[in-house]
């Protein structure tokens, strides 16, 4: 009897467990194909996918995850992404953003790829909040981008090296830029400039508590 009271309480433990892994499983934003799930503003031809990777290269344009259903929306999150850069190029990754047909994205914060553009905020700045005047990064080869945000706290890792580590202060307003704020939203890259090519593959984030 006592036996099957252990085998029980094991089996429903872990049951348990598998079910926590379910909850904290990473989510594919990018299948590595096509661009569903997402939504371009302004220039459609700034983004391609070709041989698993999205290619931005052309006019300014910004390209919106939606999810399946059109309406993704993240508080709490991990992101993570191999980025890489060709010389002089630059683009970003924004985080807490919504949809915008044109312009710079007015909400979330943006963090910056950028390893060698006349720009001289660097990959990892918290765009134009915190920024980096060196690069954990080099041109022309992979590097990760690993975003972490938990309430008010913001935290960047380049090649999982922490450059970032930021508390959003209580009624934040920085001037100029009102949609700068910890919030709710969705993930978007960026497509700078005609001269900047940028690439991104394994795109996923996961939810946090």
């Amino acid at each position: 009897m006592r036996y099957s009271i252990l085998l029980l309480v094991f089996v429903f433990c872990s049951f348990c467990f598998a079910q926590d892994l379910t909850q904290d499983d990473w989510i594919d934003l990018f299948d590595g194909a096509t661009l569903n799930g997402w939504k371009f503003s302004e220039d459609e031809g700034t983004f391609a996918v070709k041989d698993s990777v999205i290619v931005v290269h052309g006019k300014r344009s910004h390209l919106y995850y939606i999810g399946e259903d059109g309406n993704a929306e993240w508080i709490n999150f991990e992101f993570k992404a191999d980025v890489k850069t060709e010389p002089k190029s630059n683009s970003g990754i924004y985080f807490h953003t919504a949809f915008q047909q044109e312009g710079w994205p007015a909400k979330g914060y943006e963090v910056q790829v950028n390893n060698s553009h006349s720009d001289w905020r660097r990959t990892g700045s918290l765009y134009n909040i915190v920024d980096l005047r060196e690069s954990e990064a080099a041109d022309n080869e992979w590097f990760s981008m690993h975003i972490i945000v938990q309430g008010k706290r913001i935290i960047i890792k380049v090649n999982e090296k922490q450059v970032i580590d930021y508390t959003e202060p209580e009624n934040v307003n920085y001037q100029g830029m009102p949609g700068r704020k910890i919030s709710s939203g969705t993930f978007c890259l960026q497509g700078h400039d005609p001269k900047s090519t940028v690439y991104f593959k394994n795109i996923m984030a996961k939810k946090l508590p």
